[in-house]
């Protein structure tokens, strides 16, 4: 008997409607340096995740947890060049441009818990397999739009430095575990994580020894002084 596994059997995505969605960033992820094509070539580049969760649009995810939003990522290459996506989006965003001091100075984690309106669109996937959402612009919010409610996921950010969490990476779907694990800034931190362990073990090991050096040096048993140094003690 054989298995053969069905083309297009997996589950598909569900689409998110073309519209002006009210979002908010709750997500950033440090990807690392990864192949990725640009104008038609292939090139090695530093990536990052910028997720949004859309708190108008919910759905009962688990069954007894009620509904909760949304949330949709776009990959950026991790630049603020005048003309980068990353630098595009985020003026674009915040509604004012970067002088170049600003632009080289951003931190772009300061984007976490910032609410925007993301205008999504539906668009044909590259295999011909069906549509898949985009984000085409992020502006503020409109004023004649309603705010944008509070946050209802927990503010998250990966890196390579404070925030690198094994746990959380572990948890995450094939996809976004072999990328981060591919790149060399994962292979430099385990690295690191390695040599400490190994550094802590060591340490560990020599003061072990150092306190049973110690402990077996105590149990030896001094003579009892006595007034007549240098001479044979009295028999009572």
């Amino acid at each position: 008997m054989s298995i053969k596994a069905k083309p297009g059997s997996s589950t598909p995505r569900e689409l998110i409607p073309a519209d002006l969605h009210i979002a908010r960033c709750f997500s950033i992820i440090h990807v690392g340096t990864v192949k990725d094509t640009f104008r038609d070539e292939e090139k090695t580049l530093d990536k990052v995740l910028v997720a949004w969760e859309l708190p108008n649009y919910t759905k009962e995810w688990k069954e007894g947890e009620g509904e909760k939003p949304f949330v949709f990522s776009k990959k950026y290459t991790l630049s603020m060049y005048e003309k980068a996506n990353l630098r595009k989006d985020v003026e674009s965003w915040r509604g004012k441009g970067f002088t170049t001091e600003q632009a080289e100075d951003f931190d772009i984690t300061v984007l976490i818990g910032q609410p925007c309106a993301l205008n999504m669109i539906q668009k044909p996937k590259t295999d011909g397999s069906g549509d898949t959402n985009q984000v085409s612009s992020i502006i503020p919010i409109p004023k004649a739009m309603q705010p944008c409610p509070p946050q209802v996921n927990k503010s998250f950010e990966f890196n390579y430095d404070d925030c690198f969490d094994l746990v959380w990476l572990e948890e995450q779907p094939g996809w976004l575990k072999d990328m981060i694990k591919s790149t060399p800034e994962y292979a430099e931190r385990m690295g690191q994580l390695e040599s400490s362990a190994h550094e802590k073990k060591v340490e560990s090991e020599t003061q072990d020894k150092v306190t049973h050096d110690a402990t077996q040096g105590s149990d030896e048993k001094e003579l009892p002084s006595s007034d007549n140094d240098g001479e044979e003690p009295p028999p009572f």
